[in-house]
């Protein structure tokens, strides 16, 4: 007689609230689940939030922070947009501590090309560019263009998520798009 795990390799993908609901009762193999389902997006949020700084770090502290919640998140089914808040939430606590750092940023600011193994160096560029153009605009504008543009979530998510109404993200996305655009085209990039 087999012993069958909570959480079957072969079985078709789990839902969010399932696998909460199961985390809730103990079961750390469905957490490590949510956090491979999620850890690519809150890692590439943080490091259009913040840059490649301590990026690791930050990524470790989001699904820190997701696990001493659980037990506090009101509707599992909300799981996503519950993580793009507490993401936010450490994006805005390390903008925060580079605010009160600015003498040591040059230091924290790490080599964003370690983070792409064999590089086309167009590709390079081209992120460079958009990680620099990103550090341009503010930080409200940029939570904006990187929940919505980048992480293709929806107006009404990325509000809940900010906890702003959806007329405010609408206005940021446009002045942060303005932003992006008029800082590529001073890069030369022709849009």
């Amino acid at each position: 007689m087999s012993v069958i795990s909570e959480v079957d390799a072969s079985a078709p993908q789990q839902s969010d609230s399932y696998l909460v609901e199961q985390c809730l009762q103990g079961n750390k193999d469905c957490f490590r689940e949510l956090k491979e389902r999620y850890q690519q997006r809150v890692r590439y949020s943080l490091y259009r939030l913040c840059g490649a700084s301590l990026l690791d770090d930050l990524v470790q502290e989001v699904f820190l922070r997701v696990w001493k919640g659980l037990p506090d998140l009101r509707q599992a089914a909300q799981f996503s947009t519950w993580l793009y808040r507490i993401t936010w939430n450490v994006a805005s606590d390390r903008r925060r501590q580079l605010g009160q750092q600015r003498c040591q940023e040059a230091k924290l600011i790490g080599d964003r090309a370690k983070l792409f193994p064999a590089p086309d160096l167009m590709h390079l560029h081209y992120l460079d560019l958009v990680q620099r153009g990103l550090q341009q605009i503010k930080l409200e504008h940029r939570a904006v263009l990187v929940l919505h543009d980048l992480e293709e979530l929806p107006q009404k998510e990325v509000a809940q998520i900010l906890g702003i109404p959806v007329g405010t993200v609408k206005s940021r996305l446009f002045h942060a798009r303005a932003a992006m655009r008029q800082f590529l085209e001073a890069q030369g990039v022709e849009l």
